[in-house]
This record gives C-alpha cells, structure tokens and sequence, in this order.
C-alpha cells in the first residue's frame, strides 16, 4: 500500500474548491510543470502542474511510476504512464529541480471501462484528474466489491488522493471496522488511522475504540508512546477522552516533569489541564513562590490566572513591597 503524501490534502482542495470555477472555461489537456527531487520523500519526485490561473495541482511519485525520467542536469522528456492516460513531459532539470511543458494524452479505453461500471459522464477534466490522482477501473470495481457502489466523480477522485483502496477498507474491517461510509474511510486516510496503529493503540489498553475516538486520536497526534509517557508518571487512569484532551491542551510529559520538579508532585490530570486552559507554567509558579506564596497549591494558582493576579498585581496592591513568607 503506497503511503499517503502530506501534500494530498492540498491537493484536495486544489481540485474540489476550484472544479466549478474551472469549468465556466474550456479544458486544455496540457500546460506547464515544475518539479523536485530535493524536499520530496526519499525516491520520489515532487511535481506541480499548472494549467493556469485556476488549474493547479501537485502530488508526489515514487520515480519508479515514471517512464524515462533523469533527474540528471539538462534536458529531458519522460512520461508518466496511468490507465486514465499518459503524461508527457519535456523541460530542464537543473541540480534537483525541473521545470518544462506537458500534455495529457487522454485513454478513450478508460471510459469504456468506466461506461461498464456506470459512470458514462466523465468529463475530458475529470478524466484527466483521474489520472493524476490515479484512480483506476481496478480501484473503482474493488470498492464497489465492498459496498461502496456508485461513488460521485469527486469521490472517485478523493479515493485516489487520499488512497482510499480495497486493501484499506478490508484491513480496516479485519482490525474491527467494518462497514464504515466511505467519507470514514476518507477520514481514516487524512487522520493515519492504519490498521497498525489500531493494534498499536489495542496494545496499550485501548481497543473497540468507537470510530469517532479513533479519528480524534489521529487528529491530535495520540500515539502509543506518549499513553505510556503519561502513565510513566502515575497518570493510569487515563481513558480515551483523558488522553485526547491532553493532546488538545498541550499537556506534555515534560510540562508535568517541570511542575513536579517545582514540588507539585500530587497534580492530577483534572489539574494539569486546568493549569495548560488556564495559563499556569512553571514559570508563574516560580513568580507566585517569589511574590511570598511559597505553599500555593495548584487550585490556588488557577484562581489566581483566572482572575489576572500576577506578581506586577501583587506589587501593584502591596505598593511596592513582596509578601514574605
């Protein structure tokens, strides 16, 4: 299963915000094209096409897909071969990167194919984001295998960009997913929820998880180490919601770490969430200890931020002068 590339998203929007604006002009199957092998994942090639003001978009290949492609300085041609149609490019590539024209060759065979699935009104534009995303009949007839029948042409297109394939959808349903709509499916991919990280999770006491959670977790960047990072430091009955708003609120490890080294060894988690909420850092606790409160519990120092008191408020009301202990 080929991964899915951080830009997918923008390639997303690139082509569903901007498809009614592109059609009120007429479709040219060619344009011009950039491309770089420096910032782009090892093997791989990171290309932009551009039709214009309206029509851009750009996604990452493995240079394997590409057909007589040197990335070597000076000119070049190569293709990029899809079921949809071919690519064909010429231009310069100079220390990494390239740039140069294109055209879409388009695959009348393809919507044959795709007449018999029972999609006959796939535009010249579809078709050729189709190949850029590469949707194939093979992808479209084992989704509908699934359940997923009929998809809408932006659907067809978000199961390419995202990679939403058969193998996914049946991983998924293995791992105890089964049945998810096919926008889940598409969730799943932006969020890397991957049947991995599903067993991942499993392995540190979150399984069955309902789906919703499972995304929330993707969103926010819970992974099985940082669960265990918690309850390396006593957080054990951390559910689900705990973790998630652990994430949300910025309460890291070493924000706990830093706060139990200033002696708030019994904070609980209701409590380090108030504090990240509320602006408490370890910082303010060592200004609200100077200040002369040297035993100000935890509650105490959320009040205090909640209602703005800070040590220039102390100073401001004791004119002048530091409360001593």
């Amino acid at each position: 299963m080929r991964p899915v590339s951080s830009r997918l998203s923008l390639v997303a929007l690139l082509l569903l915000a901007t498809s009614a604006a592109a059609a009120s002009s007429a479709f040219e199957p060619r344009g011009t094209w950039s491309a770089s092998s420096r910032d782009a994942e090892p093997r791989t090639l990171n290309l932009q096409l551009r039709q214009g003001p309206r029509r851009n978009m750009g996604f990452t290949e493995p240079l394997a897909s590409f057909q007589g492609l040197s990335t070597a300085n000076g000119a070049t041609t190569f293709t990029l071969p899809r079921e949809a149609g071919t690519f064909r490019f010429e231009g310069q590539f100079q220390d990494g990167e390239g740039a140069g024209h294109f055209r879409f060759d388009a695959n009348s065979a393809f919507l044959k194919t795709l007449a018999t699935l029972g999609y006959s009104d796939i535009t010249p534009e579809a078709q050729f984001q189709m190949a850029a995303t590469h949707v194939t009949s093979a992808r479209i007839k084992g989704l509908a295998a699934l359940g997923y029948k009929q998809l809408s042409t932006d659907e067809l297109l978000q199961s390419g960009i995202f990679d939403v394939t058969p193998e996914y959808a049946r991983e998924l349903a293995d791992a105890g997913y089964a049945n998810l709509t096919f926008q889940q499916l598409v969730e799943g991919r932006i969020h890397r929820v991957t049947p991995q990280r599903v067993k991942e999770l499993a392995s540190v006491g979150f399984t069955r998880l309902p789906w919703r959670k499972l995304t929330a977790m993707g969103i926010h960047g819970v992974t099985p180490d940082f669960v265990k990072a918690l309850r390396g430091l006593g957080f054990q009955g951390t559910d689900a919601d705990d973790v998630i708003a652990f994430r949300i609120h910025g309460v890291t490890p070493d924000f706990v770490k830093q706060l139990r080294e200033l002696g708030l060894k019994d904070l609980t988690q209701e409590q380090a969430v108030a504090f990240r909420i509320h602006g408490v850092t370890p910082d303010f606790v060592k200004q609200m200890r100077e200040a002369g409160y040297p035993n100000i519990t935890p509650d105490e120092l959320v009040s205090l931020r909640i209602h703005g008191i800070d040590r220039v408020f102390i100073r401001e009301m004791s004119g002048g002068a530091t409360k001593q202990p």
